[in-house]
This record gives structure tokens, C-alpha cells and sequence, in this order.
């Protein structure tokens, strides 16, 4: 906690004392404050004379208190009071006795998977919760994440939200609010097109700094970042953390995808991405465990037969990773055998085999070679079906160092070369020619 405000003209302000500072930044400075009537110990944020002449700067603050106060969930920061009347703004938020998510990272490093993931999954519910209430916040980071002292997470900071359904044009077209580091590709074209899967893609960027210790695209400014971004640059989260399980992974690398249509459609899938089951209460209240665990498949084989089968979420795993199944896009489950039926992918306990995420960085720099050209007797290219028979390519076998091969050039590949020497050196004498003759003409 900082030190207590020293100037005495700050000391009150409307109904609140000022205990001390808290943070600053461009957008105010806040302190700890106490309502002089009841006691209450609130956040204080207070507009700097630079926000409170600025019409358009001011109407986002007024819009942080709007959209807070219209959000009562236990992990969003609750706006209380609000004044835009006097020649200092101020909003009164809920004071929340901890540190920000930014501070602890740069304190002690990654987080422990299972806490980062306790932590981004309330993190999570409250923006679903703002989602749904047609807002989408376009500034998720670890800095506007607090964690109070008994371990729960608040989203703050909301002074760059996004009415979905009254746009009040705060920014300009061109223009991404947010922070570059955890900011969606499609958001630094246009910050008034954000929407949902923005959101979530700063939601996996913050895991990913959570569970890694590192800043996702570090050292790039908002250029060299946006140009990362769209080719998924970024080493994979396992490559810096071997001992991180595969499933979150891959749900980080699926929620940061380039492509928005690749990442999750909401914030509770990419909570069930996280923990591989669903959210949503089972339809079959008071069976036991191994009943709930019962899955029912139809599915067609190679030689176009119907199939129904039954067996557990780690039977049909298992099944899935040796092909026992055919194409995954024809298998189609349900708890119940009664059905209805829906495509696998729908079930997160098996989403992560049949839904590959954006390919992310390599795990070493150097380039890969080139592709072979197919046979001259070949036309068209090979696509690979989706199919979970697919195997992943063996890597070729390592050859050992030799001598670099001699390049010799037969005489119809070195021609062109001494062409164009020849040429350049007919230019340069014409060039030397014409600079005579200007220089003896003057």
C-alpha cells in the first residue's frame, strides 16, 4: 500500500476522505478512501485535469461507472458512486484488499497451473457475465485483474468497454484500444468491432503469461506485435513450461488463434476448453459417478454401416486416438441412449482431439525446408481429410555434418549472370559518358 496523500487539498473529496494513494495512471489516480458518513472503505478513482477537459476521455469514465454498476457479480469490481460535475471527476469503486494479478506475476513469476487455472476460470465468469449483458470489456491483462487476500479474482478497469447495442463512438476507425501484448489481431484495426472472441483472446493471453511467466510477444511494439499476432508467432506454452499438461495447452493456443472463428464462441467454453467437461448441471440428477460417465455413440464406419456403441469418457478417448471410430466428423453422442445426438466436437470431453488449434511458433528458429515438388505426372494437392485415423508425420532422421556440396553452374545457368554483368557494365560506361559531356558543356 503506498504512502498517505500529502497534499492537504486532496485529503477530501464529495463525501469520501482520502487515506492513500493506491495507483496511478493515465486515466486517474486512485486511492484508498473512506465514505465520511457510514465508514465504508471504498476505491477512489479521480480524473487528472488533462481526462476532465477532454469531452470524449471524460464520457469513458462516465461509461467505466455506467458499465460497473450495471454488473453485479462477485468476481467484476462494483462501481458505487460516480460525480462528473465538478472540476475533478471522481468514481467510487468496491476497495478490494489485495494486489493486482500484473503485481504478482512481476513479483514472483508464473503462477502454478491449477491456481492460474482457479484464477482465469473466475476471471472467465465474470466477463460471461458482462457478455451476456451485451458489454465486452477490450482490455483484459493481468494489470486490470485484482486478487483479493482470500484468493478471489475481480475484473476492474472498465472504462473501455463496449456497449454492443448503443456504440458511443469513442474511438476512431483505425484506432484499438486496449494493450498490445493481450489485444486480438482484429482489434488493432478497429477497436469498434471488438466483440466476444476478443475477449477471449486477451482472457488466453493472460493465462498464458499466468502459467509461463512470460509476456506474450515481449519486446515488440504494437506493429511488430499485431504482425506476430496474425501469423501466430508465439512459442507454444508447453515449449517454455514442458511440465504444463497438454489440455491447457492446446486451449490457450485454440483461444489465441489468429483466425476469430477458431477460438472458442463464449467464455464458458473456454472455461470447459480448460477443464475438459462441461459446465452446464448433468440431465441425469442423482445418478451415481460411474452412470454420469456413460456416453452413447452412433457412427458410421469405412464401409458406411450405422454403428451404436456405448462406454466411458476415457474408453472413447482411447478410441479416438487409435481410429477405432472412423471419421470423428460422423460420430455423433449423447448421455442417453434415448438421444438426441450431437456431432462429438459439441462435448468438451473430447474436443480437444477432433479440434486443432492455430499452429503456434516452432520450437526452434531455424526455418523448415522446402516442401518437395510433387511428381510432374501429379496435378492438383493433397489435402488431409479430418480424420482421426490421421497420424502425425514421423520426424526424418538427423543426418550428421558433412562438407556443404561443390554448386557448379552448366552453361545454361551461368548465362544470365554474365548477361547482366555485361549490361551493368555497358550502363556504367554510358552513365560516365553523359557525366563528361554535361560537365564539358557548362
Amino acid at each position: 500500500m503506498a504512502s498517505d496523500t500529502s497534499n492537504s487539498a486532496l485529503q477530501t473529496i464529495g463525501n469520501y476522505d482520502l487515506l492513500a494513494k493506491i495507483a496511478e495512471g493515465g486515466m486517474g489516480t486512485v486511492y484508498k478512501g473512506r465514505h465520511r458518513l457510514t465508514g465504508q472503505i471504498v476505491a477512489i478513482k479521480i480524473v487528472p485535469p488533462s481526462v476532465a477537459s477532454n469531452k470524449v476521455l471524460l464520457k469513458r469514465f462516465e461509461q467505466e461507472f455506467r458499465a460497473a454498476s450495471a454488473l453485479d457479480h462477485p468476481n467484476i469490481v462494483r462501481a458505487l458512486d460516480y460525480d462528473g460535475t465538478g472540476s475533478r471527476p471522481f468514481l467510487v469503486m468496491e476497495y478490494v484488499d489485495g494486489e493486482s494479478l500484473g503485481q504478482r506475476l512481476e513479483r514472483e513469476g508464473r503462477i502454478p497451473e491449477a491456481e492460474a487455472i482457479r484464477l482465469i476460470v473466475q476471471v472467465a465468469q465474470g466477463l460471461h457475465k458482462a457478455h451476456k449483458e451485451g458489454l465486452i470489456h477490450r482490455d483484459v491483462k493481468p494489470d486490470n485483474i485484482l486478487v483479493t487476500a482470500d484468493g478471489q479474482a475481480k475484473l476492474t478497469d472498465l472504462g473501455l468497454v463496449k456497449d454492443l447495442d448503443t456504440e458511443l463512438n469513442l474511438t476512431r476507425t483505425g484506432r484499438g484500444l486496449g494493450t498490445p501484448h493481450f489485444m486480438a489481431p482484429e482489434q488493432f484495426r478497429n477497436a469498434k468491432n471488438a466483440d466476444v472472441r476478443c475477449d477471449i483472446y486477451s482472457l488466453g493471453a493472460t493465462l498464458y503469461m499466468m502459467v509461463t511467466g512470460e509476456l506474450p510477444f515481449k519486446s515488440c511494439g504494437p506493429l511488430d506485435a499485431w504482425m506476430k499476432k496474425i501469423r501466430n508467432d508465439l512459442p507454444a506454452p508447453r515449449q517454455l513450461v514442458p511440465e504444463l499438461s497438454e489440455r491447457v495447452d492446446w486451449a490457450i493456443r485454440r483461444a489465441m488463434s489468429a483466425d476469430p472463428n477458431q477460438r472458442p464462441e463464449s467464455c464458458r467454453e473456454f472455461v470447459e476448453d480448460l477443464i475438459g467437461r462441461s459446465t452446464r448441471r448433468s440431465a441425469l440428477p442423482g445418478e451415481d459417478a460411474a452412470a454420469l460417465d456413460l456416453w452413447y455413440l452412433v457412427y458410421t464406419d469405412d464401409v458406411g454401416v450405422q454403428h451404436t456403441v456405448k462406454g466411458s469418457t476415457e474408453g472413447i478417448r482411447r478410441a479416438l486416438r487409435e481410429g477405432h471410430l472412423g471419421d470423428a466428423s460422423n460420430v455423433r453422442a449423447c448421455r442417453t441412449k434415448a438421444g438426441p445426438f450431437e456431432p462429438l466436437r459439441q462435448f468438451p470431453e473430447f474436443r480437444d482431439l477432433l479440434v486443432a488449434p492455430a499452429p503456434l511458433k516452432p520450437a526452434t528458429a531455424t526455418p523448415p525446408p522446402p516442401a518437395p515438388r510433387p511428381p510432374e505426372t501429379v496435378s492438383g494437392s493433397w489435402v488431409m481429410p479430418p480424420s482421426i485415423k490421421a497420424r502425425p508425420a514421423e520426424s526424418p532422421p538427423v543426418a550428421s555434418p558433412s562438407p556443404a556440396p561443390r554448386i557448379e553452374l552448366n552453361e545454361a545457368e551461368s548465362q544470365p549472370t554474365w548477361l547482366m554483368w555485361c549490361l551493368l557494365i555497358v550502363l556504367a560506361a554510358a552513365s560516365g559518358a553523359m557525366a563528361s559531356y554535361l560537365f564539358f558543356q557548362r
